[in-house]
């Protein structure tokens, strides 16, 4: 591997971390609000335990978010100085907004959220929570404005090789953005809905007889059977947007070569982009042209129409995109029939009662679903652009440091090593918090000797 694709495998493994924690805190600044003002209306004190259960979780995953923010930030001087030198002039306000957006108010309000208990008066405390909560969702904002722009770029003019910002209001409301942000919104509450259903459920199964866990288990499988639908129709106005702005994106996540009517979906093939052909194709006829145009008869593009005179692609990689996007959509179905399945027999039980202990095991075994998602949808976006880092205006390889491939390999083998155990400890740590719990949690109504069923929302 030269210096290029190793930068870029370190750049995207920095960013793969970096992007588990926002994705988690994004929403779950929110979800602490929400418990907080339940109690606060009910004086039903399981909210405020949900609280304090939580606002660990979230402190955690905020500061693995800073943490690993941090280290991608530095990248961009480290290994990609061209990005800077070319388009700094609007990737550096922007990313200083969201640094001042991150610190000033998450991180300044996070620790009256942690330690104000009957440190603050209450409405202190709630403020805290609302300004947090909307910390992360501005401090995302900044994020996807960038990112949106180096997608659809607008509101600037190149002089001598550099952009210059003409218009603001263009840079941030590109054309992409709204669609970006939504479906990154979405897809940041239903990762938190799964994991906050998972944990729930891992501690109904191991024996919390504190009515916590079935309450917030009930709560975020109402939310995830809700956002799902929403995600749907998001993911479907953001491919139309995408196939307006980057046809050669959705060219090559439907590994599509030729641009024509009646195109059909493909379920699953194998690209080959040497022959420019699909192997072993299973088929929907007409689904590609439905789905991207709303038309059987819609006209896709075709790969075949970015090819440069002398045969470069001028394409994304199609096995990448094609695979990445298929993830993404199957791990999106199965969050889809799990929360509507456990919000159907909660339901069906009339919220006094008893569910299957193999429920209850899926969404453990799904806590981490949405993680899952949010990577495959990100592959798609990220690996969707090349090869351009800026679109039509900086390409990734002219963007990139001539460092030596030794010196490039042994600090992604560095991050590597650091990012899994750092990920290990953060998972097994969510479980610890779990067990503790549970540990703690007191009995308040008989167990029910001989269960094929676990109480769920007896409240």
């Amino acid at each position: 591997m030269d210096t290029l694709i190793l930068s870029r495998i370190q750049f995207g493994a920095n960013i793969s971390f970096h992007i588990l924690f926002p994705t988690i805190t994004i929403a779950m600044g929110w979800a602490l609000l929400t418990f907080r003002l339940r109690y606060v209306a009910s004086g039903d004190e399981r909210w405020m335990a949900a609280y304090r259960f939580w606002v660990k979780v979230f402190a955690l995953s905020f500061a693995l978010g800073v943490v690993s923010g941090i280290t991608m930030s530095f990248q961009f001087g480290t290994n990609w100085p061209g990005y800077m030198q070319t388009v700094g002039n609007i990737a550096g306000p922007l990313l200083a907004y969201e640094v001042l957006t991150a610190f000033f108010l998450e991180a300044a309000f996070l620790g009256i959220m942690l330690f104000g208990f009957n440190r603050v008066p209450g409405w202190m405390h709630i403020l805290a929570t609302v300004l947090v909560a909307i910390g992360t969702t501005l401090s995302a904002f900044w994020i996807l404005v960038l990112n949106s722009w180096m997608q659809t770029p607008q509101g600037f003019e190149m002089i001598d090789g550099v952009a210059h910002a003409t218009d603001w209001f263009e840079i941030v409301f590109n054309p992409s953005m709204p669609y970006r942000m939504a479906h990154m919104l979405l897809a940041s509450g239903l990762t938190c809905a799964f994991l906050i259903a998972g944990i729930s459920a891992y501690r109904i199964l191991i024996g919390d007889q504190d009515r916590e866990p079935r309450m917030t288990f009930r709560w975020s499988v109402w939310v995830a059977a809700a956002l799902i639908p929403i995600q749907i129709f998001a993911g479907d106005q953001h491919g139309l947007n995408t196939l307006e702005h980057q046809p050669q994106k959705i060219a090559a996540m439907e590994a599509n070569w030729e641009t024509g009517p009646n195109v059909p979906l493909l379920l699953f093939a194998w690209p080959d982009e040497a022959e420019r052909r699909n192997d072993f194709e299973i088929a929907v006829p007409h689904g590609a042209s439905l789905i991207l145009t709303h038309s059987l008869s819609g006209v896709v593009p075709g790969l075949n129409d970015y090819y440069a005179e002398d045969g470069t692609a001028l394409h994304p990689p199609v096995a990448a995109l094609f695979w990445s996007f298929r993830v993404m959509v199957a791990v999106g179905l199965a969050m889809l029939a799990l929360a509507w399945f456990g919000a159907f027999m909660i339901w069906r039980k009339g919220g006094t009662t008893l569910l299957n202990p193999w429920l209850l095991r899926g969404f453990v075994a799904m806590s981490f679903s949405g993680w899952v998602a949010t990577l495959a949808g990100w592959y798609t976006t990220e690996i969707g652009r090349q090869p351009w880092l800026v679109q039509d205006v900086l390409t990734t390889e002219a963007a990139v440091a001539h460092h030596s491939t030794g010196m490039v390999a042994s600090s992604l083998a560095l991050y590597l090593a650091v990012y899994a155990v750092l990920l290990i400890a953060y998972v097994a740590m969510l479980f610890i918090l779990a067990r503790r719990a549970a540990q703690g949690s007191l009995p308040e109504e008989p167990e029910r000797s001989g269960a094929a069923t676990v109480a769920v929302a007896g409240e």
